[in-house]
């Protein structure tokens, strides 16, 4: 017997790859329809995630600018202008901030009410532009010195008034008692202004400057007594 011939087996093609399908859930099916539509019709923005800006996360008081120790120190130089007690006073002014002040003229208005709203709005006036006067007669007199920082150190300066506001309410029978706290209180708000807005580069003209500030916290004296 005679054996076929064998035909050879050709090996050099290739495998048809399977027939695989993925399912990947109809949403992100959808999802890509509506990305390409969107993105045909020229509105891919919509689409697009923003990331997280870290400055987004601050603090409320952060974000304010509102530094609580900050403002903490600079009530007790305030309260405390004597140079013997060691506080950097000129921080008050070379260190300006807003919600300070206006937190402490605010609290001065509180007490000043007795009834009067309309108060409120007038301190705040006065605190205003009283500063701006300050500031100006500075500048004329050749001082050194923002409107920011007059502001601030104005307001701060209003401590002492508030100190001596529960001794006027109990002493308020003693007529001479009464009035040596108000001299006092107006004294020692006056100093604690002046010493850190007058400075040296005024020479002989410091009382131009000190004098007008004195009459701004009898003012504001004024408004709380209602005299």
């Amino acid at each position: 017997m005679c054996d076929a011939p064998h035909t050879p087996i050709d090996l050099s093609g290739s495998i048809a790859p399977p027939d695989v399908k993925l399912n990947l859930g109809g949403d992100f099916s959808k999802e890509s329809t509506a990305s390409t539509f969107l993105r045909q019709r020229g509105y891919g923005w919509l689409m697009e995630v923003e990331e997280n800006d870290p400055e987004d996360n601050k603090p409320l008081l952060e974000e304010l600018d509102i530094d609580l120790k900050d403002i903490y120190y600079k009530i007790r130089c305030v309260l405390m202008p004597m140079p013997s007690l060691g506080f950097n006073r000129q921080v008050v002014r070379d260190n300006p901030d807003f919600w300070g002040p206006l937190a402490v003229v605010l609290f001065f208005s509180m007490i000043s009410l007795y009834g009067q709203f309309r108060v409120v709005s007038w301190i705040i006036t006065i605190w205003i532009f009283g500063s701006l006067t300050v500031f100006l007669l500075a500048r004329v007199l050749s001082g050194e010195v923002s409107y920011g920082q007059v502001l601030g150190v104005i307001g701060y300066s209003l401590l002492p008034l508030i100190v001596i506001a529960p001794a006027l309410l109990l002493l308020r029978p003693f007529e001479i008692v009464s009035t040596a706290i108000k001299l006092f209180g107006v004294f020692w708000a006056a100093y604690s202004a002046a010493s850190l807005l007058v400075g040296e580069e005024f020479k002989s003209k410091k009382p131009l400057l000190i004098y007008p500030i004195f009459l701004l916290y009898i003012y504001f004296l004024s408004l709380y007594t209602g005299v």
